[in-house]
This record gives structure tokens, sequence and C-alpha cells, in this order.
């Protein structure tokens, strides 16, 4: 009775199986297509569609997610920011997507890429996403231009199908540039990631204009080009505060061995693209892909989205007039402090993120002179609470006491810290 049973279950599976071989072979394209010639999209019912983005229905509405399903985007970039990038969006509902990149996927770019596995090493990006955007949403029109974007081939690239949505998803500044231009002086809706190399912290991600960006030498090299263009429009833009400091991740230098044989510009993927490694926590540029789809989809649905751009919540005013207020207390006649709005901000939550030193509090915040014998300055500025801040003004400012008398040495070791990290900061001011 017992073989009889093992026989019939080795039987089903072999039946299942050869069903499943046949059901590939049948609705799978089995020779691909020509070169930049778009997959025509697999029959599928539209109830299994609607099921599948149910959760889009339900959060973005009909009306919302029927334009995102009329959409038509063109990613040009499909690296650890454009492959997260590309693949939310069909998840989301895109159903037409033009992916354009020049490059084959390498060992090193698995850290980073969104879909990527060891197969796929050493075939182009583009044809690794495709692969993977059919088996999760087969209806999608996929286009593939494994070709390198530049200004020669950018109106067939950007134009051709009038594509509703350009996502630039570039890291060579000079074909960014040139995107971007193309795109402003033609009035094409588009969306730009910065640079995502060298970041680390997910809570300095941005969504703003270009003019709005801090910290991100990408950005204010784009946007000096295109003024330099005459390009003054505004540009959306993914983009991290994250600052610069001792002991995080730098731009490296080639090893002297590498210099020492002449033709550095050899080692580059193309002729003037970077040469040098930027170091990428490969969580980053997903989060930057991420966010771009999340602008874009909002965008398309027309849902109700407002961006803070940056780090500019901060009260200024009350500050600025309880720091005067100590001054004057303290003799000072100058009316003015002499310290901008811009860097009030700085000093409160780039330098002392946002918490008082002394309680790690970070409510009724405000600011302090520290030591009475220096001048006021940017790295002689505490934030404080208001009852801090008066304590401190009594014992110290007024009453002589010294510093280490009045705090803890890790309260002074932390400020010492923080007036460190502004002095190297003000290099790059």
């Amino acid at each position: 009775m017992s073989s009889k049973i093992l026989t019939c279950s080795v039987l089903s599976a072999l039946a299942t199986a050869f069903l499943l071989d046949w059901y590939h072979k049948k609705f799978e394209v089995t020779t691909p297509p020509t070169k930049n010639t778009p997959r025509k999209p697999r029959k599928y019912d539209d109830s299994l569609i609607r099921e599948q983005l149910s959760r889009n229905y339900s959060f973005l509405g009909e009306e919302g997610l029927g334009k995102i399903r009329n959409t038509f985007v063109v990613v040009v970039g499909c690296g650890g920011v454009g492959s997260n990038c590309i693949i939310s969006l069909i998840r989301s509902g895109i159903s037409h997507i033009r992916i354009v990149d020049f490059d084959q996927v390498s060992l090193s770019s698995l850290n980073r890429h969104a879909v990527a596995q060891l197969e796929d090493v050493g075939t182009p990006k583009v044809e690794c996403l495709k692969k993977h955007i059919l088996r999760i949403a087969p209806w999608v029109t996929v286009e593939t231009h494994n070709e390198l974007f530049d200004i020669n081939n950018a109106q067939p690239l950007l134009m051709d199908g009038n594509p509703d949505y350009i996502v630039d998803c570039i890291d060579n500044i000079d074909t960014k540039v040139d995107l971007l231009s193309f795109c402003c002086e033609r009035n094409l809706k588009v969306v730009s990631s910065m640079g995502a190399a060298c970041k680390s912290d997910p809570t300095r991600i941005n969504v703003g204009d270009i003019s709005c960006t801090e910290e991100d030498s990408l950005a204010r090299s784009v946007r000096r080009r295109l003024k330099k263009r005459g390009v003054l429009k505004k540009i959306p833009v993914v983009f991290s505060s994250e600052k610069p400091a001792p002991g995080k991740a730098s731009l490296l230098p080639l090893p002297d061995e590498e210099y020492e044989k002449g033709k550095v510009g050899e080692l580059s993927a193309l002729q003037n693209f970077r040469v040098r490694i930027l170091p990428v926590l490969g969580t980053m540029p997903a989060m930057f892909g991420l966010a771009l789809a999340t602008y874009i989809l909002c965008d398309i649905a027309d849902y109700p989205m407002e961006p803070i751009v940056g780090k500019s919540r901060t009260k200024v005013d009350g500050i600025i007039q309880s720091l005067a207020g100590q001054q004057s207390r303290l003799g000072n006649t100058e009316q003015r402090i002499p310290i901008p709005n811009n860097d009030i901000i700085y000093i409160v939550e780039e330098i002392f993120r946002g918490k008082s030193p002394i309680s790690n509090y970070s409510t009724r915040l405000t600011l302090s002179q520290w030591d009475p014998a220096k001048k006021l300055s940017l790295q002689n500025i505490v934030v404080m609470t208001k009852e801090e801040q008066k304590l401190h003004e009594q014992r110290v400012l007024k009453g002589g006491e010294k510093l280490e008398s009045v705090y803890p040495p890790e309260v002074i070791q932390l400020v010492e810290k923080r007036f460190a990290e502004e002095k190297f900061y003000s290099q790059f001011r």
C-alpha cells in the first residue's frame, strides 16, 4: 500500500514539473527582442492587476492610481538609486517605462542594486531590470536602451513617445547637467537624484528645489553649471543634508602604483567619467530611489504633499532675541547679534543635534555664550534650555565661576567636541 502511495506521489510531482515547464515555455519570450525594442506586455486580466495594486488603489484612490497607470516614465541611470526607483514605480502601477544605462552589473554593485543577483553579473543593467520587472508585473511595457545618454541622443531617449516624467539618476556631473538643461529648455517634467555617496544618516534625506540643497557638493556643482547655461528653473531633487565629519567616509584616492603606471583615465568606465571611488553605504541609494519614486507617485496622483526642505524648522526669532537679551544683560550695547539667521539654525540642529549638551533635552531651547573670556562666535555658543541659560548666566557669565566647577567633565568634553566639529566644518563654509 505504501509503495503505491509513493509511486503516485512521484508521478504527481513529475506531472506538476512538466506542466510548469510547459507554462514557462508558452508564456515567456523565447527569443530576446532586438536592441531598444520595447517588450510587448503579456495579456493579463485587469482584475488580477487591480488585485495586485489593491493597496495602492486604497491609498491613492481610483482616479489617482488611474493617472499612475497611464503615465509613461523615462529613467536614466540604473544603478543603486535608479534600480530602486524603477522597481518601486512598477510595483506601484507605472505601466510604461523606458530605462537607459550603458553599464553592466558588476560584483561590487550587488550591495546596492535593487534586484541584481550573482547570475546577473556581466549582463547589461537594463536587461537585468527588465527581466525582474516582467516577473513582478508582466503587463508593463518595458523599453530598454543599453547605451550612454548624452546630448546627441537626448531627443529620442527623452522625447520619443511623449513621456510624462523624466527621472535623472546619473552619477556623472557633465551628463547630469546636459540632461537637466535639455529637460528645462523644453519644459519636460524632471526630477533628479543628487549625491548618495559618502552619506549614512537616513534622517537627513530631503526632497526640495535644487536651490535649497545643503551639504551636497554634487548639487552645488550642478546648480552652478545650470546657472552658467542660463537655466534658472526650479528642479525638484532628492538630496542629503548630512555634513562631512572626521571619521566619516570620503572620496578614496587611487593607489600610488596606479599613478605610476600612467594613463590613469583608462581605469574609468568611459572617457571623462570618474576614476576615484566614492564609498557608498548600500542602503542610502535605495532610500534615495524610494524617495524619488514616492515623490513621483504622489505628484502624478495629485496626492497632498508638502516637503519640508532642509533643517529650517527651528524658530529662529525667539532664539535670537533670547541671546541678544543675554548680551544686553552682560553689558554689550551692540543691538545686533553677529550671527546670521542660517547659522542659528546650523548651531542648534547641526552642531548640537537639536539637544542641550547639559541635560539632553530638546524642548524650550535657546542659545548662550559659553566662555565669558571669549568673544561670541560659532565656537563659543552653546544650545541650552531656557532654565539652563539663566543658571549659566548667573554662575558663569556673571558670577565668574569656572566652567569646570559648574559642569561635570562629560558635559565639558561634549561641548568641546561640538566646537571641534564646528571648527572642522568651518573650512567648508
